[in-house]
C-alpha cells in the first residue's frame, strides 16, 4: 500500500488504476514503434530479427543435433575388425580347450604355486580353466600409471570432436561384435547372453551415445552471477581434467564396469587406469584392447587407457600411486572404507558406489499380473548380482498371498545351468552362475538365519545340486522381519525376499523401507502415480522410479549413486562427468579497461579515521534494503572517500 492510500479502498479501484496505467504505457509503446518504423530501415529490423532467431536456434538441441550429424557424416568411423584379434574361446561357445574339473568348486583356486605372479581365470559355470593374467605388483601398477600420465598430457589438448570420434569408433566395434562381447561376458561371469546384452552392451552403448551428444555441453564453462559490487566482472566455473583416474571395478558386469569410466574419463580429458576384479580378469584383455585400439587407430596414444590385474596388493597400489589423481571404487562397504582410508593418506578424492538393499513396493491397488514380471526381473536378472537389484520386496498385506501364489510357479520354473552351448549344455537358461564361490556361503548363511527366525522358504534356498558349477537356486522367501540379517545385509544373489506391509499402511511402508542402512535405488508401484510419487519421495535413496524398475540407468543424463552405506559421489549425468574434473573458479574483467581499484581509504597504509567509516558506508550502500539506508551509504562514501 502506498502512502496516503485509504486502507478501506476496494481492490477493484487499484485494478482500475493499474489498467489505466497499462493503457498509457501501451499507447506510448505504439507511438515509439511508429517512430522506429519511420526512422529505422526495414533491413536493419530484419537483420536484428534474424540475429535473434539465429541465437535462439543456436542454443537449441536441434542445432546441436544438426551440428553433430554434420560432424558424424564428415568424419567417418574407422573399422577395427582387423585390429582386435579374437581367440576361439571368444568366438565360439565351445571354444575352451580345457575340460571341467572332476573335483568340487571349492578346489578351484585363483593362485597356482607352480605359476607365481600369475592370476588363474575360470568360467564360474563350467569351472573350465580359461588362462591366466599377471598378478601385478605395486611396481607394475606404478609403471602403468606413469605411462597413462604421459599419454594424458597430449590427450588433454584434444578437441571434443576428436574424443567423440574415439568413442564412436568403440561404439561401432561394439555393435558389430555384440555376440562376441556377450559370449566373453558370459564365459567370465557366468551370466546368460541376454543378461549380458541388457546389462553390459546396451548400457554401454547408451553411455557412449549420451556422452557424445551431451558431454561437450556439460563440460562447457558454467557462468555464475555476480553481485552489484562486482558488476564489472565476469565469473564462471571451468571443468579441468584431473589427470589420471584410478578405477577399481567389481565383477558383476565386467564389460560395462570397465568401459563405463573409460568413456566418461577420456571424454573429460583424463587417462584411465582400471583395476579389474580378480574374479573376472580373463575378459579384461579383450575389453581393454577395444579401448586401446580405438585410440590408436585414430592417431592417439593407446597408453591413455591401462588395465591392472591382480589381487588386493594391486588395488592398494593404485590408490596409493602418486600419479593417480582420483579414485572411483565400486564394491562392498567394507572394502570401500579401506579404499577411502588409503586415499585419505594422500588427500586423494574418491567416489564410492557401495551397493544397495533396494526396495520395490507393491501397493494394494496394483494388478498382480502386471507387477510379477517386474519382481522377477528385479530379483533374478544377472542371478541377483546387481548393485541396484531388488533385495527387499514390500508387498501390501491384503495382496501378499495372491502375489505369492502368482509368482511362486514362475520362480520354480526358472531354468538354471551353463549359459553357453558347451559341456553338454544347450545354453537355454534363465539364471546363470554366481561369479564368486564365496558368495554362495554368504547367501546360505543369510537364508538359514531367516528360516531359523521364522521366515517361510517357498522354494530354493540351497546350492543347486543338479549342476557342478557355482550355482545357487532361485529362491522365494517370505515372512521377513527386521531382526533377520536378510532384511539388512546385502545378498547379491537370486533371492526374492518378501516383506509384508501391515494394514496396507503407506506411512508404515515408508518406515519399513527406510529402516535400512543402504540407500541406492528404489521403486514403488501403484495404480495412482500420485500415490506412488508421494511414497517414493519419502524414501531415502539416491534414485527412485514410479511404476518401473532399472530405467534410471538407461537414462544416462541422470546421476547414479546412493546415500549412507551405498556410498557417495555420482556416476553418469553432468554430475558424473564433471566429477571427473577439477572445478576451477575463474574471474575476469567484463569490459576492457574497467578494472577493480582499491579505494584510498582502505589502501595500505590504511587511514584509521577514514578506512572504517568508508567500509561501513560501502556495506550500507550495497546491502541495506532501505532506500534511505542506501542514500546514507552514498553520502558516507563521498564524505570519507
Amino acid at each position: 500500500m502506498m502512502a496516503g492510500e485509504d486502507a478501506g479502498t476496494p481492490p477493484v479501484h487499484v485494478g482500475a488504476r493499474a489498467t489505466a496505467l497499462l493503457s498509457l504505457i501501451m499507447e506510448q509503446l505504439q507511438s515509439d514503434a511508429g517512430q522506429v518504423e519511420r526512422h529505422v530501415p526495414a533491413t536493419i529490423l530484419f537483420a536484428l530479427a534474424a540475429a535473434f532467431i539465429i541465437r535462439i536456434v543456436s542454443r537449441s538441441s536441434l542445432w546441436s543435433s544438426l551440428r553433430l550429424l554434420l560432424e558424424f557424416v564428415s568424419h567417418p568411423v574407422p573399422a577395427m575388425d582387423h585390429c582386435v584379434r579374437l581367440t576361439p574361446a571368444e568366438t565360439e561357445d565351445d571354444g575352451v580347450a580345457s575340460k571341467p574339473p572332476s573335483s568340487s568348486a571349492s578346489s578351484v583356486s585363483l593362485m597356482d604355486k607352480k605359476k607365481p605372479g600369475r592370476l588363474q581365470c575360470y568360467d564360474p559355470s563350467t569351472l573350465q580353466h580359461l588362462g591366466d593374467v599377471a598378478a601385478m605388483t605395486a611396481a607394475d601398477v606404478d609403471k602403468l600409471c606413469a605411462k597413462a600420465k604421459k599419454a594424458q598430457a597430449s590427450w588433454s589438448r584434444t578437441t571434443y570432436a576428436q574424443r567423440r570420434l574415439v568413442l564412436r569408433t568403440m561404439q561401432n566395434y561394439i555393435i558389430t561384435h555384440i555376440e562376441e562381447i556377450c559370449r566373453v561376458c558370459t564365459r567370465d561371469s557366468g551370466k546368460p547372453k541376454v543378461d549380458a546384452l541388457l546389462g553390459e552392451v546396451m548400457t554401454t552403448c547408451e553411455k557412449i551415445r549420451c556422452i557424445n551428444f551431451n558431454g561437450e555441453a556439460w563440460l562447457k564453462p558454467s557462468p555464475r552471477p555476480v553481485g552489484p559490487m562486482m558488476a564489472h566482472k565476469r565469473a564462471y566455473v571451468e571443468y579441468v581434467p584431473f589427470g589420471v583416474l584410478g578405477v577399481i571395478a567389481p565383477w558383476n558386469y565386467p564389460f560395462h564396469n570397465m568401459l563405463n569410466h573409460v568413456i566418461s574419463g577420456i571424454f573429460s580429458g583424463n587417462a584411465v587406469v582400471s583395476k579389474v576384479s580378480e574374479h573376472t580378469s580373463w575378459s579384461s584383455t579383450y575389453f581393454g584392447s577395444i579401448c586401446r585400439m580405438a585410440l590408436e587407430i585414430n592417431g592417439h596414444d593407446p597408453d591413455l587407457v591401462q588395465t591392472v590385474t591382480g589381487f588386493g596388493e594391486a588395488g592398494a597400489a593404485l590408490v596409493a600411486c602418486e600419479d593417480v589423481d582420483k579414485i572411483i571404487f565400486t564394491g562392498s562397504p567394507g572394502v570401500g572404507r579401506r579404499v577411502m582410508e588409503g586415499a585419505s593418506k594422500h588427500l586423494k578424492p574418491v567416489i564410492l558406489e557401495l551397493g544397495g538393499k533396494d526396495p520395490m513396493v507393491f501397493c494394494d491397488d496394483v494388478k498382480i499380473n502386471d507387477v510379477v514380471p517386474w519382481a522377477m526381473r528385479g530379483c533374478f536378472q544377472n542371478c541377483g548380482q546387481n548393485c541396484c537389484g531388488v533385495e527387499r520386496l514390500f508387498v501390501y498385506e491384503s495382496i501378499q498371498q495372491e502375489f505369492i501364489d502368482a509368482v511362486l510357479p514362475k520362480v520354480r520354473a526358472l531354468r538354471q545351468g551353463i549359459p553357453l552351448q558347451t559341456c553338454g549344455s544347450d545354453g537355454d537358461v534363465d539364471c546363470g552362475a554366481m561369479v564368486m564361490e564365496g558368495q554362495i556361503a554368504i547367501i546360505q548363511a543369510l537364508v538359514d538365519d531367516a528360516v531359523a527366525k521364522g521366515a517361510t522358504l517357498h522354494c530354493g534356498g540351497r546350492r543347486n545340486p543338479r549342476v557342478s558349477g557355482q550355482f545357487y537356486e532361485p529362491t522365494l522367501i517370505s515372512g521377513i522381519t527386521s531382526n533377520m540379517r536378510l532384511s539388512r545385509e546385502e545378498v547379491f544373489g537370486p533371492i526374492m525376499t518378501i516383506i509384508a506391509v501391515p494394514s496396507d499402511d503407506d506411512d508404515e511402508c515408508v518406515r519399513l523401507v527406510n529402516d535400512c542402512s543402504f540407500g541406492l535405488g528404489s521403486s514403488v508401484y501403484s495404480s495412482s502415480q500420485a500415490r506412488g510419487m508421494k511414497i517414493g519421495k519419502q524414501i531415502r535413496s539416491g534414485m527412485f522410479t514410479v511404476n518401473d524398475f532399472g530405467v534410471n540407468y538407461l537414462i544416462q543424463s541422470l546421476p547414479f549413486g546412493g546415500v549412507n552405506e551405498s556410498g557417495f559421489g555420482r556416476f553418469a549425468g553432468p554430475e558424473g562427468l564433471r566429477a571427473c574434473c577439477l572445478e576451477r573458479s575463474i574471474v575476469e574483467d567484463r569490459l576492457p579497461g574497467i578494472r577493480t581499484v582499491i579505494p584510498s581509504p582502505i589502501d595500505y597504509p590504511i587511514r584509521k579515521e577514514q578506512g572504517l567509516p568508508f567500509g561501513m558506508a560501502l556495506i550500507q550502500l550495497f546491502y541495506d534494503e532501505s532506500l534511505i539506508g542506501k542514500i546514507k551509504g552514498i553520502f558516507g562514501l563521498i564524505k570519507h572517500g
